[in-house]
């Protein structure tokens, strides 16, 4: 049984759920919000239900990971399953079977101001102080990415699909 405990962070962004999920989910967004996690922070992998992803930090050190389910606009949710070590996948050691799986969920609620994010994240002990200073700052630079796109009428919401 997992060691982990659910935290949760919720951002207002005055943009709709469907420009928050681009910036989300597009790689280049991506590498932006996530740079409050690692600076130059990416993903390899689709966000498509099923799908294998990998979420690396410029060593190549990171998590794998899978799409546990995905509804377009409304909902993500990523399962850990392992971490990635000198270029290494690991999902069967004792010490990633301590927290594995672990879950970090995204919903996406309209409001009449544009959409509530709120991201449910599953943290072992010894990251959570690290996981509850980087969320509000990822947070606020996806709420900025956001919030200006949907001023300015860019990084309109793609509608062909999960992870498209």
């Amino acid at each position: 049984m997992p060691s982990t405990k659910r935290i949760q962070f919720t951002a207002t962004i005055k943009a709709p759920a469907g420009v928050v999920w681009r910036h989300v989910t597009d790689p280049e967004s991506y590498r932006r919000w996530a740079s409050a996690f690692a600076e130059g922070s990416c993903f390899e992998g689709s966000w498509a239900p099923g799908a294998k992803i990998r979420f690396l930090a410029p060593s190549g050190d990171g998590m794998v990971s899978e799409i546990a389910e995905s509804r377009t606009h409304e909902f993500l949710s990523i399962r850990h399953l392992g971490l990635i070590a000198n270029g290494v996948e690991d999902t069967t050691s004792e010490a990633v079977r301590a927290w594995a799986p672990a879950y970090e969920n995204y919903t996406f609620l309209p409001t009449t101001e544009g959409t509530t994010m709120v991201v449910d994240q599953d943290v072992s002990a010894e990251w959570e102080d690290y996981i509850t200073e980087a969320w509000p700052k990822a947070l606020g630079i996806l709420k900025a990415l956001s919030e200006s796109s949907a001023v300015a009428g860019g990084l309109a919401p793609r509608s062909e699909g999960p992870g498209a």
